[in-house]
């Protein structure tokens, strides 16, 4: 791939952001990468989970200049075209049934906020910053915006999306867009801590709880959605894979999945 670096080491993938010049800012080329990318990882038996990460000082600035210039000239169609590919790309990622963690090690502006929300998980180094910097210059963050809401919280998505400010590491971790604040030195320690206990959970457990997590989170609690997670705890232990965890767990031994 032209923009992208890819790894692989113990069962957890790496995808590495890698224009360092332009600050990591993302264009069109770099949507469909990322897209193909995360599509592909979702298919491998091999890959466990997914770390996105990004060399260089800054995460994501957010859209290329040239990219932004280029948007300057388009029709509303092309737009429209043009969003679509942004969206699937943040939907693929969102969804992706493989657990995801982006490792922050610098800031994050405009779209890439919406890198970091589609992310289950989020480590930052503490001299990372961020800002939804969209109004400032005419525009506003729709694309990214079910992502982000979601990640902040309603509430501070008032702020934050309204005033253009930036925010520390710290302040994102107070509204839950980051789990883990650390320094810089300590960064790639707990990302390989938070993958270390994703590999070693059931993968067929791990795709479930992704989707329970989609199915259940903000909705309303109705007799149709009880329903569907009392089948979904009665699929899981019916399958081979819960089967063969709980026999584990009182033999008091490694699952299969962790054996040699």
């Amino acid at each position: 791939m032209k923009h992208l670096l890819l790894s692989f080491h113990q069962g957890v993938a790496t995808v590495t952001l890698n224009r360092p010049e332009v600050r990591n800012a993302f264009n069109d080329e770099v949507i469909v990468e990322l897209t193909a990318a995360f599509l592909a990882l979702s298919d491998r038996d091999d890959v466990r989970a997914v770390v996105l990460a990004a060399n260089g000082s800054a995460f994501c600035a957010g859209a290329d200049l040239n990219w932004m210039k280029r948007m300057a000239t388009y029709t509303r169609e092309e737009n429209l075209a043009d969003g679509r590919g942004l969206a699937r790309m943040l939907e693929v990622i969102y969804t992706c049934p493989k657990p995801t963690v982006v490792r922050i090690q610098g800031d994050v502006y405009a779209g890439g906020m919406g890198l970091v929300a589609a992310c289950d998980m989020a480590v930052a180094a503490e001299g990372a910053h961020f800002c939804l910097s969209e109004v400032k210059i005419g525009l506003i963050p729709a694309t990214i915006s079910p992502y982000v809401i979601r990640a902040m919280g309603s509430r501070a998505a008032h702020r934050w999306f309204l005033t253009a400010e930036r925010f520390s590491a710290a302040q994102a971790h107070g509204m839950g867009l980051v789990h883990e604040v650390v320094p810089a030195d300590q960064l790639d320690a707990q990302v390989q801590a938070i993958t270390g206990a994703l590999v070693a959970a059931g993968p067929d457990a791990m795709r479930a709880c992704k989707r329970l997590l989609h199915e259940v989170g903000g909705r309303e609690i109705t007799p149709g959605l009880i329903d569907r997670t009392v089948e979904g705890i009665a699929d899981i232990r019916a399958s081979q894979e819960g089967r063969e965890g709980i026999r584990a767990f009182l033999e008091k031994r490694k699952p299969a999945w962790l054996q040699p």
